[in-house]
């Protein structure tokens, strides 16, 4: 697995943690770092993986906002927990990181939800990501 594939599955498994246990990503972070300082067998967190959920952690607002709106027919607190963690992730790196080609977001995204949700997954979070990349530019000029 590429690096920054494994990277992005992690930063998916600390959101997913976070939201289970009820405490921010951020404390969550924290806690696997300290976690790999202490435990040979454990892999340092990548510095992506920190990237990826200290940048969520900072938008992590106007990630759900979006998600709520753009979801038709979804509550953010019934959506299934993985699906709404795999489409915060995406959502961020999609919208606020430039230097991950918006395809590879997508589609880096639709590979957690094969692997890890349900088989409508997949095509849920390539659908509302593919809408969030329709409104990219309108989403980011809203934040200046």
């Amino acid at each position: 697995m590429a690096a920054r594939s494994n990277a992005r599955k992690r930063a998916f498994q600390i959101l997913f943690e976070a939201d289970q246990r009820g405490v921010s990503v951020r404390e969550v972070l924290a806690d696997w770092i300290r976690h790999a300082r202490s435990d040979d067998r454990q892999p340092p967190v990548a510095a992506f993986t920190m990237d990826l959920v200290e940048g969520y952690a900072d938008k992590v607002d106007r990630i759900d906002d979006l998600i709520v709106t753009y979801a038709v027919d979804w509550e953010l607190d019934r959506m299934p927990v993985v699906d709404r963690n795999i489409l915060r992730l995406g959502a961020y790196e999609l919208i606020w990181v430039d230097d991950t080609p918006d395809a590879v977001a997508i589609d880096e995204a639709v590979q957690l939800a094969k692997e890890f949700s349900t088989d409508e997954s997949p095509s849920f979070v390539n659908g509302l990501l593919a809408r969030f990349k329709e409104l990219k530019p309108n989403l980011r000029r809203s934040e200046s």
